[in-house]
């Protein structure tokens, strides 16, 4: 197969959470231990960062890889889904796996004819795996696909495990209360590994500290350690103020960086003390230059000025307490908000955060999964939020296009596939 036709079978004819959803969902380790041993126990050639949670969990760990990279250490960095291209999913020192070993790989898988099914997320991860042993990385940060005890990634034993925070969601697979998922994300803590919790409160922070105790691991809460004393706008830049490293520019905007940057510093001091070598220059450049040295991207991103347009992967209640907040805080005279959303979030609570004023325009992605348009626009209609309904973003973000001002704002968000569908068709993306 060339590597056309060898996407195509990843994305075809293997179940793949993102299109599927619940039917492509395999909680349970035992396939991907069976690809790790077929393919000789790559993770163990490395050490790990395992990094879970329920918002910021990409962010936080794209921060922690680069500010490991300008460091100076060769790092791979395994992240989900992608929004262009497959190889965004595992990057090492900043560049994509590579089309011909992406093939390669998947002809090895195929030779060994393993009787198993594995699902898109198992294969995917222990690619990943494969590639950063390959790639003699100094060590490599990986992302959780889901939850964190079943998870396909939780077959590696960690120097650090990073959980950033737990908010409803994915309720159908790991339960329907706070605690419930607390309890999955807590899976991924290990016997005397430390861990670091970027927030919590009430009974999550006791699911998190009953586990690491049955553990004997070492428990940090990052919202106790004073990380971040606060933060302000520079010229359009965002500056936040730290205790151990003075003002740092940002370069991912938005509200919820602060918790992110809390939790990465805290992630930072116990890689330190683990014998990590990292620099102050370094943290300073990693949050300067995320972006560009991970290629994370659509996290409050602006695509374009005039007007003032920004994109947000954010996708749930948790981060829409954010972006709400924040969309309500940009002066314009009219706010243009495309919008789309997937069947499994709580969208009758998430239309209440978005201001009634503006102007919508309800889509959907080409996923199965998608909310219909006209039934998130009759959802919408019960928070008073008016707007029509457009088949595509693509045919959204035009119309928004036309109707706004030079001055007004326009927003693009919902979903991670509405945005993964809208940044192929912007000239510079």
């Amino acid at each position: 197969m060339d590597y056309n036709q060898t996407i195509d079978f990843l994305f075809s004819q293997l179940p793949m959470f993102e299109r599927s959803g619940g039917s492509a969902y395999k909680p349970g380790l035992q396939t991907s231990l069976d690809l790790d041993r077929l393919f000789g126990f790559p993770h163990r050639a490395y050490p790990t960062i395992h990094v879970a949670g329920t918002n910021g969990k990409g962010s936080c760990s794209s921060l922690i890889a680069a500010t490991l990279q300008h460091a100076g250490y060769k790092v791979g960095l395994y992240t989900s889904p992608h929004l262009v291209d497959f190889r965004e999913r595992i990057v090492v020192n900043g560049e994509k796996i590579s089309q011909d070993y992406v093939v390669d790989f998947v002809r090895r898988y195929q030779e060994m004819h393993y009787q198993g099914h594995p699902s898109f997320f198992e294969l995917t991860s222990t690619m990943a795996f494969d590639y950063f042993k390959h790639c003699k990385v100094d060590v490599a940060v990986i992302e959780v696909g889901l939850g964190g005890r079943l998870d396909s990634t939780n077959i590696i034993t960690p120097v650090l495990s990073v959980i950033t925070n737990i908010s409803l969601d994915h309720t159908q697979f790991l339960g329907d209360t706070l605690p419930k998922i607390a309890t999955e994300k807590a899976g991924i803590i290990k016997p005397g590994i430390p861990v670091v919790i970027g927030e919590a409160q009430g009974e999550v922070r006791e699911v998190f500290i009953k586990k690491a105790q049955q553990e004997h691991s070492p428990l940090i809460f990052a919202q106790d350690g004073n990380f971040v004393i606060g933060s302000e706008l520079r010229d359009g830049q965002l500056w936040i103020n730290t205790v151990t490293y003075g003002w740092l520019r940002s370069e991912l905007m938005g509200d919820f960086q602060l918790r992110n940057a809390a939790t990465v510093l805290c992630a930072i001091a116990e890689l330190k003390k683990l014998g990590y070598n990292v620099e102050a220059s370094a943290v300073a450049k990693a949050f300067a230059t995320v972006s560009e040295t991970t290629g994370l991207m659509a996290r409050w991103m602006t695509i374009a000025h005039h007007p003032l347009t920004i994109c947000d992967t954010g996708h749930n209640l948790g981060a829409w307490q954010y972006i709400g907040k924040q969309i309500h805080t940009v002066e314009a005279p009219t706010k243009h908000i495309v919008i789309g959303f997937v069947k499994d979030k709580d969208v009758q609570h998430i239309v209440q955060l978005m201001p009634p004023t503006a102007h919508y325009y309800f889509t959907q992605a080409s996923t199965p999964r998608a909310l219909p348009a006209h039934e998130l626009q009759n959802i919408s209609a019960q928070a008073n939020l008016k707007g029509d309904c457009y088949p595509d973003v693509r045919q959204a973000y035009a119309a928004a296009r036309q109707n706004a001002k030079a001055d007004d704002f326009i927003f693009i968000g919902g979903s991670f596939y509405l945005v993964a569908e809208l940044l192929p068709t912007l000239k510079h993306y």
